[in-house]
């Protein structure tokens, strides 16, 4: 076998914090924000 299974078992856990930020809407709206003005700055400088 390959030991996924293992590997699986043996993963970290997240927190509650990290939790609460993953199921946080406005973190996840700035992070999609911030990504969207990178790709687009990043487009717009090479086209």
């Amino acid at each position: 076998m390959d030991g996924t299974d293992e590997r699986i078992a043996h993963a970290p856990l997240p927190t509650g914090g990290e939790l609460r930020r993953r199921r946080n809407v406005l973190a996840q709206l700035g992070r999609f924000i911030g990504t969207s003005w990178t790709m687009w700055r990043l487009a717009r400088a090479h086209h």
